[in-house]
């Protein structure tokens, strides 16, 4: 038989659970699943938003929104439509309870373990699809599902379950790269995103600069080809650091610095063309970015909660 077996709401950044089931089952299928539900509360914030597990008879499928995730356990032939439109309804209900600064400021687990209220109701309605009256957003969610399938995880990539292997640490051929293509940074702060418009602008003002320097260039042969090169190697500096700050990658903080770096020897270059105040501004606009990008790191891991 095809059902829904629980549920759990669990906080992305730390994977402390905020609410769960209840009423799960006791059985050895059951609690080694249980443990797949702590390894994957320790790895939501290096996952996609959303993701499949397969453990033989049952299924663990996930959504992560808003520093929240909801994960479900079910029956491997439950359909996924279902799947996600029930995480999706527990989602909505979610942030319209429970506004973001409780969830963020959180410290026991289980703290809104009142929301089981609501998962339970919500699991008997699906448990019975004849009951669901929502055949139209049932249509919507089958539509995105197709358009954008979860990301299935693998046994290998989630690891074992005594932490020995995970492919998270270890390069697997393709699988194990996850964790940095996947990996989520914290929250944009607003003087981070004001770092990113100035980086853009001064990315703009370069790239003018440089066509204006093309033109004379082409109108005169005295103009320095090197200014160009300045000019084009300013603004891809400037893009590259708002790559860096948006995007997780690997040796990041050292890649800004050098990025940094060449945005203060390409202004060096070009002291001739600019006045102090422009000077000033660009490599301010460089190491203020450089700063938001160290301070905007990638989300911890969690700590070992009993999910």
């Amino acid at each position: 038989m095809s059902m829904i077996l629980s549920a759990s709401v669990i906080r992305v950044r730390d994977g402390l659970p905020l609410s769960a089931s209840t009423d799960y089952e006791q059985g050895t299928g059951m609690q080694e699943c249980r443990k797949y539900f702590k390894m994957l509360s320790r790895k939501l914030a290096q996952l996609p938003d959303r993701c499949t597990l397969k453990t033989g008879h049952y299924n663990i499928n996930f959504i992560s929104s808003m520093g929240v995730s909801y994960m479900m356990l079910c029956t491997e032939n439950y359909p996924n439509v279902l799947a996600f439109s029930f995480l999706d309804e527990l989602q909505k209900e979610f942030i319209t309870t429970y506004n973001m600064m409780k969830t963020n400021t959180a410290v026991r687990p289980y703290c809104f373990i009142e929301f089981d209220n609501f998962i339970q109701r919500t699991k008997q309605r699906y448990n019975n699809p004849r009951s669901l009256s929502t055949k139209i957003n049932l249509s919507d969610m089958q539509m995105e599902i197709k358009l954008r399938p979860p990301y299935q995880i693998s046994m290998g990539e989630l690891g074992s379950a005594n932490g020995v292997t995970s492919a998270f640490s270890v390069d697997y051929k393709g699988a194990g790269k996850i964790s940095s293509a996947h990996q989520r940074l914290e929250p944009a702060t607003l003087s981070g995103i004001v770092a990113f418009i100035l980086s853009l602008l001064c990315a703009a003002l370069n790239l003018i600069r440089g066509f204006h320097a093309i033109e004379s260039l082409l109108q005169s042969d005295g103009e320095d080809f090197n200014y160009i090169v300045a000019f084009f190697l300013g603004t891809a500096a400037c893009l590259y650091q708002c790559y860096l700050f948006v995007y997780y990658t690997s040796w990041r903080n050292v890649k800004s610095f050098l990025t940094f770096g060449l945005i203060c020897l390409c202004n060096m270059y070009l002291y001739e063309l600019r006045n102090l105040w422009q000077l000033f501004f660009h490599v301010t606009v460089g190491a203020f970015v450089t700063l938001q990008i160290w301070l905007r790191q990638a989300q911890g891991k969690a700590p070992d909660y009993d999910v």
